[in-house]
């Protein structure tokens, strides 16, 4: 079985590089994800494909965690996150954090919590 760890090393090399139906299978069904662009939530795998497909066409991303604590459930990833336009403007760099749930062994929740410590925002 693949620790925790690893699972989100995963998760986010996989992002990362776009790899979505990758990621997607580490999700359950009827996952409940953050918008991170327009507030609120997106559900299931469909919901969560169209909300990054949107997403890639108006930013370039990357995220990188690190670090990952755990206690019982939840997984709680600093992470640094840097964004630019589809031009490469930087629009922000920022380490946030991320908030999962894990239900046999796959996200079920995830959720942004506030900004840490802000690298810096434009």
């Amino acid at each position: 079985m693949q620790s925790t760890e690893d699972l989100f090393i995963e998760l986010y090399d996989n992002f990362n590089a776009r790899r979505i139906e990758k990621v997607v299978t580490q999700m359950a069904e009827n996952v409940k994800w953050a918008n991170g662009m327009e507030g609120g939530f997106v559900y299931g795998h469909d919901g969560v494909r169209e909300y990054w497909l949107r997403q890639f066409k108006l930013i370039s991303s990357r995220v990188t965690p690190l670090k990952i604590s755990q206690a019982g459930n939840t997984v709680v990833i600093d992470v640094r996150q840097v964004v630019h336009d589809t031009e490469g403007k930087l629009l922000m760099d920022e380490q946030v954090q991320h908030i999962f749930t894990l239900e046999n062994g796959k996200v079920c929740e995830f959720q942004i919590g506030g900004v840490q410590d802000k690298a810096e925002k434009i």
